[in-house]
């Protein structure tokens, strides 16, 4: 019985670390994004590429190895599949690409923006008077008393 409550222990250790939580967020938002992205290319794209191309339906595309009888079912190589899952991943990887590439360039304004206003506050400030040390100014006034003795 206590080894079961050490597992579960450890178990909520595990799922309550902050990068599990957070490894499934991405995981929950990433299948929302596919799911997106993949209508963007499906239902938007590949239409328009489908009409370029003389109304080729890539899915419909096979080498025909035997033909379907009374019982048995055509066996096909749909070789077309394949050729719409390229497609597809390089639709989906350009439009991915393109989103992470307008992020970064929006990061990359905001943060020449931030460096040039720090620059000009740098510049727009007084220069911070000089401190000097307690321990500085006590060894400077012995210094003078004792120039006066002398």
């Amino acid at each position: 019985m206590a080894e079961k409550k050490k597992f579960v222990d450890e178990f909520k250790t595990f799922i309550s670390r902050g990068n599990v939580m957070d490894l499934a967020v991405g995981l929950i938002i990433g299948s929302a994004f596919t799911a997106i992205v993949k209508s963007l290319v499906n239902d938007i794209i590949m239409p328009v590429i489908g009409m370029v191309m003389g109304g080729v339906n890539f899915t419909t595309l096979k080498i025909v190895i035997r033909k379907a009888a009374l019982d048995r079912p055509e066996l096909a190589l749909t070789y077309g599949n394949f050729i719409q899952a390229i497609i597809d991943f390089l639709l989906i990887a350009f439009v991915v690409f393109m989103i992470v590439r307008s992020f970064n360039s929006f990061r990359e304004k905001k943060e020449k923006l931030l460096k040039k206003q720090a620059e000009e506050a740098a510049a727009a400030a007084p220069p911070a008077p000089v401190v000097i040390p307690a321990d500085v100014v006590l060894l400077t006034e012995i210094r003078d008393l004792l120039k006066k003795k002398g």
